[in-house]
C-alpha cells in the first residue's frame, strides 16, 4: 500500500472506532470484523475478501504505535487531497512521497510498517495472536500456525517420605528410553507434574509429559493440608495431672509436648512448623491426645483407683446428660 493510501482510507472508520480508540478497542473491533469476512467463511465471496483485506490492513497499522502516530501525521497534513505518487503531481513538486519521504526515514516508497501484499501478516491472513479466531487451524488457502505437539500423560506412586522430602522416578519408555522426573518436597497426593518437552513432537517442538503422582500412606502421619496429624497415647495419670511427652516428628526428630492438667482424651495440641514444608509455606504438627486406659492393674494399683474413685464420689461427669437428651 502507498503513502498516498494513507490519505485515501479511513482506517478508524474501516474497524468502525473512534480516532481517539484505545489499543483494547482496536484490537476488539478487529477481532470481531476478521472473524465476519475471513475468507474461510465467506467462501466465494469477492466482497467479502475485499473488506477482510481492508480491515487487515487498517489493524495492521493503528495496532502499531508507530504506525497510527505516522498515519495520523499523515492525514492531518494531507487533509484528505490526493497527490500523485509519481514524479509531478498537481503541486508541481515531487508528489506525496517526495513531501513526505523524511517523515519514515524510508524516502519513496511505502512507509515503514505498511502492510505489503495479502493481507499484511504473512500467509495466515491474521495476526499472531488472533489465531484462536478459528480454532487454531487452518484457513482454506492461508497457512496456519504451527503448534506444538500434544501433550502426553503418566501417573505414579511414591512412598510418603519421598512425598515430604522430594525424590526422583526414572519412567521407562515403550522403546527402553528412561524419563527422569523431579518431586518437589511436599508434594500432595493426586498432585501432577510438569516435564517439558517429553510430550509428542510438533512443528512448534514437542509437548509436554503430565505425572499424577499419588502417594503411599504411613502408619503413623496423617496429612490434612500441610499439617501432619498424629495420635499420642497418654496414661490417666499424665491426663488428670499434666506431664511433658515426646512426639516423633518428620524429621526424625523428637519434639517435646506439654500436656495440661486436665487433658481429655481427644484434645488435639498444635506444634508450630513441624508439619510440611513447602518452597511456599510450612505446616504445623497438630497432636491428638489418647487418654489410656490399663487392661491389667496390680494389686498396689487396684487399691489406688479405688482411693481415687472414693476420694472424687461426688464427682459425675454425666449429671448434664439427661438434660441435653430432652426433646
Amino acid at each position: 500500500m502507498a503513502s498516498q493510501d494513507w490519505v485515501e482510507k479511513d482506517f478508524y472508520k474501516i474497524l468502525g472506532v473512534a480516532k481517539d480508540a484505545s489499543d483494547a478497542d482496536i484490537k476488539k473491533a478487529y477481532r470481531k470484523l476478521a472473524r465476519k469476512y475471513h475468507p474461510d467463511t465467506n467462501s466465494g465471496d469477492p466482497k467479502a475478501e475485499t473488506t477482510f483485506k481492508n480491515v487487515s490492513e487498517a489493524y495492521s497499522v493503528l495496532s502499531n504505535k508507530e504506525d497510527r502516530e505516522q498515519y495520523d501525521a499523515i492525514r492531518a497534513m494531507g487533509g484528505g487531497a490526493r497527490f500523485s505518487a509519481g514524479g509531478s503531481g498537481h503541486n508541481g513538486g515531487g508528489g506525496f512521497e517526495d513531501v513526505f519521504g523524511d517523515l519514515f526515514g524510508g524516502g519513496r516508497g511505502a512507509p515503514r510498517g505498511a502492510p505489503r501484499g495479502n493481507p499484511g501478516f504473512g500467509g495466515s491472513g491474521l495476526p499472531p495472536e488472533f489465531a484462536d479466531l478459528f480454532g487454531g487451524g487452518g484457513f482454506g488457502g492461508y497457512q496456519p500456525t504451527p503448534t506444538k505437539g500434544a501433550d502426553r500423560t503418566a501417573s505414579t506412586t511414591i512412598s510418603f517420605a519421598g512425598s515430604i522430602k522430594g525424590t526422583k522416578i526414572g519412567l521407562r519408555e515403550p522403546n527402553g528410553e528412561v524419563i527422569d522426573v523431579r518431586i518437589p518436597a511436599g508434594i500432595k497426593d493426586g498432585q501432577k507434574v510438569r516435564v517439558k518437552g517429553k510430550g509428542q513432537s510438533g512443528a512448534a517442538g514437542p509437548g509436554d509429559l503430565n505425572v499424577t503422582v499419588h502417594v503411599k500412606a504411613h502408619d503413623f502421619f496423617v496429612r490434612d493440608g500441610n499439617n501432619i496429624r498424629v495420635h499420642v497415647p497418654v496414661t490417666f495419670a499424665e491426663a488428670a495431672l499434666g506431664a511433658d511427652i515426646s512426639v516423633p516428628t518428620l524429621t526424625g526428630d523428637m519434639v517435646r509436648v506439654r500436656v495440661p492438667a486436665g487433658t481429655p482424651s481427644g484434645r488435639t495440641l498444635r506444634v508450630k512448623g513441624a508439619g510440611v514444608k513447602t518452597s511456599k509455606s510450612e505446616g504445623d504438627l497438630l497432636v491428638t491426645i489418647d487418654v489410656t486406659v490399663p487392661q491389667k492393674l496390680s494389686k498396689e494399683a487396684e487399691e489406688a483407683v479405688r482411693a481415687f474413685a472414693a476420694a472424687t464420689a461426688d464427682a459425675d461427669p454425666r449429671a448434664t446428660l439427661a438434660t441435653k437428651a430432652k426433646l
